[in-house]
C-alpha cells in the first residue's frame, strides 16, 4: 500500500444520500432548482418537436389525415344537400299559394314573374323567377324523401370514417406516449449520479409521471378535434365561396379578428401554464421530502414550518393555476361573441339576397349552417388552446429531462470483465463536486488483492466519495483509477459494477418478498444459496418469527422490518452476489451491539479472499483491517494498522480516544 500526500482540501463533501435528500436549493440543479416562472420555451418549437415524435407511426398518421379529409368533405356536403330539400319544400308551398291566389295551374314561373312586375311587385317577382315553381303543384314529398335519404347516407358514412380515424389516431397518440415513457426511462439510466444529487426527487417524479400523463391527455383530447376542426374550416370556406363569394367574404372578416384575439390570450396564458406545472413539481418535491422524513419532522417539532411552506407553495400553485385557467378560458366567450355577430350579419344579408332573388332560400339556409359550422371549429380550436398549452408546457419539462447532459459514454472497444484479483489503484486522482471547491487532489493509493482497507475520518473528509469514484458514480477530474491494472474509465460500467458488492448505511429494499430482496443482485441463485447467505448474515434468525417466513412481503420502504433487520437483508444480498470487491459503508450502523459482533464474523468470512473497502465511524469494527486510512479534508493524513496508528498518537489515536476514553474535545464537529 502506497500513498502520496496530497495538498490540503476544502471541506464540503456530503454523503451521497445526504445530497439527494437536501436537493439543489434555490437556483441550483439541472433545471434551475425551485425557480418558477422562468421564460418558457416558445410554443411553436416545442409543439413541433412533440408532433415530430409521431414520425414512427407515419403510415397510420397519413391514414388518419386521409380519413379525416374524406369524412369532413362528406360532412360539408350535408348542408348543401339539405338546402336542396328546403328549396323543394319552399317551391311547393309557393306554387300552392299562387294557385290559391287564382293563378292558373301550370303557369310558368317566368310568366308569373312578368305579371308581378307589371303590378309593381318587383322583389316578389325576382324571388319567383329564381325558383323552380310550378303553379298548383304542392310539395313533392317523394323528392324530399330521396334528398333526405342521401343526407342520411352521407352523414352515416362520414361518421363511420370519423370513428375509424379516431381509432387510428388513438393508437398513434398512445404509441407516441409509450415511446416517450420508454425514452425517459432509458434516459434516467444514462444520467450521472450528480444529476440526481442536484434534482429534488419530487420534482423529477413530477416530470416522469404528472407531466407525461398531462401530455398524453392533451394529445388525446386535442389532436382529433384539432385536425377535424382545421379541415372543417377549409371545407366550409370552400362551400361558402361556392354558394356566395360575397357572403363568404363577409364571413371571413371574423377570421383575422378571431386569430388576433386568440393569439394575444394564448401568448399570455402560455407562461402561466409553464408556471403552473413548475409549481406542481415544487409542491410535489416538498411533499415527497416531508413524507420521507416524517419521523424527523415530528421529532424536531417542525410541523408548523412544514405546514407553512406547504401553504405557501400551495398558494403559489393556486395562483398560477387560476391565472392559467382564467386567462385561457377567456377565449371561448370572445369566440362566441364574434361568432354571433358574424351570424347576425350573414342572416340579414342572406334575407336581403333571397328577397332580391339573387339567392334561393335553401342556399341561405345552407350558408347559415356553414356559418355555424365555420364558427364551431374555430371555437373548438380556441377551447382546446388551454389544453394544448398545458400539454406543450408539460412537454417542455419532459424535453428538459431528455436534453439533460448524460454520463460519459462508454469507450469503443472497452475491455470485458475477466477473472478479478481485486487490486485497486488510485494514481494522482483529483475530484470535486463543485469546481470552485476542490475535494480530492493528487491522491494515490494501492489496495492489494484480498486485503481489507478501512477508511475513517470526520464527516465531510471524503470517505464515501472515495468508494463512489471506484464505482464510477462520478467521473474523476484528473489522474486515473485502475482495477487489476485496467483503467476503470475504459471499462463498461455494468461490467465494472458486476463484480462489486456494496452495502450502504441507508438501506434500500423494493416491494417483494424477503427472498426476492436477498436474490436481487443474483437472480439465478438457488434456494440453498439464498438460505446459506441468510444464515451467514443472521437474517435466518428473525425470518422464522415472521408469519410467512422468506415469503413475507415487504413494501418499498421496508416499514414492516426494523432498521437493523433491513440492514441485515442488504448485507445478505451482498453476501449472495459473491463480489470480487466489497464496499461496506457503515453497514452495521443500524444493528445492536450483539448482532454487530455476529455480523463481524459473517463479514470476515465475506471479506475472505476479496478486496474490501470498509467505511466506519465505530472504530471497534475495523481493528482487524489490513490497512486503515485516516482522511481529513479529502487527504489521507495517516495510514497503517490499528496498533501502529495508536502508537503514532496522531489523528486516528485522537478519534479512538474520543470513542473509548470519553475525550471528545478534539473531535471535529
Amino acid at each position: 500500500m502506497s500513498q502520496q500526500t496530497p495538498a490540503p482540501q476544502a471541506r464540503g463533501e456530503m454523503k451521497q444520500t445526504e445530497r439527494i435528500t437536501q436537493g439543489p436549493g434555490p437556483g441550483r440543479g439541472p433545471f434551475g432548482g425551485g425557480m418558477v416562472g422562468q421564460k418558457a420555451i416558445t410554443f411553436g418549437p416545442s409543439a413541433k418537436r412533440l408532433v415530430s415524435r409521431m414520425a414512427p407511426s407515419k403510415v397510420k398518421a397519413i391514414a388518419v389525415v386521409v380519413l379525416a379529409v374524406v369524412s369532413v368533405t362528406m360532412m360539408s356536403f350535408g348542408p348543401r344537400v339539405l338546402g336542396h330539400a328546403t328549396n323543394l319544400i319552399f317551391s311547393g308551398l309557393i306554387g300552392k299559394m299562387l294557385a290559391q291566389q287564382g293563378v292558373p295551374e301550370g303557369t310558368p314561373a317566368s310568366q308569373v314573374a312578368d305579371q308581378l312586375r307589371s303590378q309593381g311587385e318587383t322583389k316578389y317577382a325576382d324571388m319567383i323567377s329564381s325558383m323552380d315553381v310550378v303553379v298548383g303543384r304542392g310539395v313533392d314529398f317523394t323528392a324530399v324523401a330521396q334528398v333526405l335519404g342521401w343526407v342520411l347516407l352521407i352523414y352515416a358514412v362520414a361518421s363511420v370514417l370519423g370513428w375509424l380515424q379516431g381509432y387510428l389516431l388513438n393508437d398513434v397518440v398512445q404509441r407516441t406516449i409509450y415511446d416517450m415513457r420508454q425514452e425517459v426511462e432509458e434516459k434516467i439510466h444514462r444520467l450521472p449520479l450528480q444529476f440526481f444529487d442536484q434534482q429534488p426527487r419530487g420534482e423529477l417524479l413530477s416530470r416522469v409521471t404528472n407531466d407525461i400523463d398531462n401530455v398524453s391527455q392533451s394529445l388525446q383530447q386535442t389532436m382529433s378535434q384539432l385536425l377535424t376542426s382545421l379541415l372543417t374550416v377549409v371545407a366550409v370556406i370552400s362551400m361558402m365561396v361556392w354558394i356566395s363569394p360575397l357572403l363568404a367574404l363577409v364571413a371571413l372578416v371574423s377570421v383575422p379578428i378571431t386569430m388576433v384575439v386568440a393569439a394575444q390570450i394564448m401568448k399570455r396564458s402560455q407562461g402561466l401554464f409553464v408556471a403552473q406545472w413548475r409549481r406542481t413539481g415544487v409542491l410535489n418535491a416538498h411533499v415527497e421530502e416531508t413524507f420521507s422524513g416524517h419521523a424527523l419532522v415530528k421529532v424536531f417539532g417542525r410541523q408548523g414550518e412544514v405546514e407553512r411552506v406547504f401553504a405557501e407553495e400551495n398558494d403559489e400553485l393556486f395562483r398560477a393555476s387560476f391565472g392559467a385557467q382564467f386567462v385561457s378560458g377567456l377565449i371561448m366567450p370572445v369566440m362566441f361573441f364574434i361568432g354571433n355577430l358574424n351570424y347576425v350579419v350573414i342572416a340579414v344579408l342572406g334575407g336581403m339576397r333571397v328577397a332580391s332573388g339573387t339567392m334561393s332560400l335553401g342556399d341561405v339556409q345552407a350558408f347559415i349552417q356553414y356559418t355555424r359550422q365555420f364558427n364551431q371549429p374555430l371555437s373548438q380550436v380556441a377551447s382546446m388552446a388551454n389544453l394544448l398549452q398545458s400539454g406543450v408546457a408539460s412537454a417542455e419539462r419532459v424535453f428538459e429531462l431528455l436534453d439533460a447532459d448524460e454520463q460519459v459514454p462508454e469507450l469503443d472497444g472497452a475491455p470485458a470483465a475477466g477473472t478479478r484479483r481485486g487490486e485497486v489503484r488510485f494514481e494522482n486522482v483529483s475530484f470535486s463536486y463543485d469546481p470552485q471547491r476542490p475535494l480530492i487532489r493528487d491522491l494515490s493509493l494501492v489496495a492489494d488483492p484480498g486485503h481489507t482497507v478501512a477508511i475513517v475520518g470526520p464527516t465531510g473528509a471524503g470517505k464515501t466519495t472515495l468508494v463512489n469514484l471506484v464505482m464510477r458514480f462520478y467521473e474523476i477530474d484528473g489522474g486515473r483509477i485502475t482495477l487489476d491494472g485496467v483503467d476503470i474509465a475504459a471499462m463498461p460500467r455494468a461490467a465494472l459494477r458486476h463484480g462489486i458488492g456494496m452495502v450502504l448505511q441507508d438501506t434500500w429494499l423494493f416491494a417483494g418478498t424477503i427472498r426476492d430482496n436477498i436474490a436481487y443482485g443474483r437472480p439465478e441463485a438457488t434456494e440453498e444459496e439464498i438460505l446459506a447467505a441468510a444464515r451467514a448474515t443472521f437474517v435466518d434468525r428473525f425470518v422464522h418469527s415472521l408469519p410467512d417466513g422468506y415469503d413475507t412481503m415487504i413494501d418499498d420502504e421496508g416499514s414492516n422490518l426494523s432498521a437493523g433487520e433491513r440492514q441485515l437483508v442488504t448485507i445478505a444480498r451482498a453476501f449472495l452476489s459473491e463480489p470480487a470487491l466489497l464496499i461496506l459503508d457503515e453497514a452495521t450502523s443500524s444493528v445492536d451491539t450483539r448482532t454487530e459482533l455476529l455480523l463481524q464474523q459473517a463479514m470476515n468470512a465475506l471479506r475472505s479472499d476479496r478486496t474490501s473497502f470498509v467505511i466506519a465511524h465505530r472504530l471497534s469494527t475495523i481493528r482487524d483491517a489490513d490497512l486503515i486510512l485516516v482522511m481529513e479534508d479529502g487527504a489521507i493524513v495517516e495510514q497503517g494498522r490499528h496498533e501502529e496508528l495508536l502508537e503514532a498518537d496522531g489523528a486516528y489515536a485522537r478519534l479512538y480516544r474520543s470513542q473509548f476514553t470519553g475525550v471528545g474535545e478534539e473531535v471535529v464537529a
